[in-house]
């Protein structure tokens, strides 16, 4: 797939003599999670096919930590940065240190601020209309809802906007609380205990990731409160609790494995002399329910 797209961006086959393999390195946000895991197994397996040397890091969801992260891979000479950014406007210096060294930037999955080529991520304000749509029809728009947040990056921020924008079209739902699980299954529990401490006749969830959704769901059970979920990502165990539990209902799936073969694509292609390769690339997202989880697989 990903020498499929070069040879739509460049226009033809390159020459091998023109062909070296590009040092590639990747800073993610966070490796504690499956989601990014399939990332980076799907960029081990297109950067092998090509005979490239990789070099990934994990923030941890500190900043400063990847900042110094690409600083370091900078310094090794990588040609190629694919970027999941833990903040996306705090990463700013390390995108234009990373440009002003040559290296090719092109953020995957989160927007990050500053002179990027690309960026390729799913469309993160879908995935959220879609759940909040769902999550209305489900309770007869009607009920009191509740969002668990994340860190601010601007695929969370769109999830956010657009589940509040589907609450929006149905004014007989209201949102009576906001909180930020930070996207872990330990804090989101304990976030979501004290949700449904402050809120007994809370009815719905909406997640902005399925881990912390995760952590949602053993805060309900232990309460045993008649409380839904709705989430966003397609995470295996996710995609269990909807086909085998009556809590959580749907979650917008992405597509992490072709999100890093496309953003490779997209930088082999500036690497190896196209001009111009798309600012923007938007991945499609899939509303999973019980009816059509079954299956399903990043």
């Amino acid at each position: 797939m990903v020498l499929v797209l070069i040879l739509g961006l460049t226009g033809g086959v390159l020459g091998a003599d023109k062909i070296k393999p590009p040092v590639i390195g990747m800073a993610f946000q966070e490796m504690n999670n499956q989601y990014f895991i399939v990332m980076k197994e799907a960029l081990l397996e297109a950067a092998e096919s090509i005979g490239a040397q990789v070099y990934y890091t994990d923030a941890r969801h500190d900043v400063n930590k990847q900042i110094s992260d690409i600083e370091d891979m900078i310094q090794k000479g990588i040609d190629i940065l694919l970027l999941n950014p833990a903040d996306s406007v705090g990463i700013e210096a390390a995108v234009i240190e990373a440009e002003e060294a040559g290296v090719i930037v092109v953020a995957i999955d989160a927007q990050a601020k500053g002179p990027l080529d690309s960026f390729v991520g799913s469309k993160n304000y879908d995935a959220g209309y879609k759940a909040g749509l769902q999550m209305a029809k489900d309770i007869g728009g009607n009920g009191k809802v509740a969002i668990l947040d994340g860190i601010p990056v601007v695929p969370i921020l769109e999830r956010v906007r657009g589940f509040k924008d589907a609450i929006k079209e149905n004014p007989g739902i209201k949102i009576v609380d906001i909180q930020n699980g930070r996207q872990e299954r330990d804090k989101a529990m304990s976030v979501v205990e004290n949700m449904l401490q402050a809120h007994p006749d809370l009815d719905s969830i909406f997640s902005v990731n399925d881990i912390g959704s995760l952590g949602a769901l053993a805060a309900i059970q232990s309460f045993d409160q008649d409380v839904t979920i709705y989430s966003v990502d397609g995470h295996p165990e996710a995609v269990d609790a909807i086909l085998n539990g009556n809590i959580f209902k749907a979650t917008s799936a992405q597509f992490p494995r072709d999100q890093v073969r496309i953003g490779l694509g997209v930088a082999l292609a500036k690497y190896w002399g196209s001009e111009k390769v798309p600012a923007t690339v938007p991945v499609e997202v899939k509303l999973l329910t019980k009816e059509n989880a079954s299956g399903f697989s990043w």
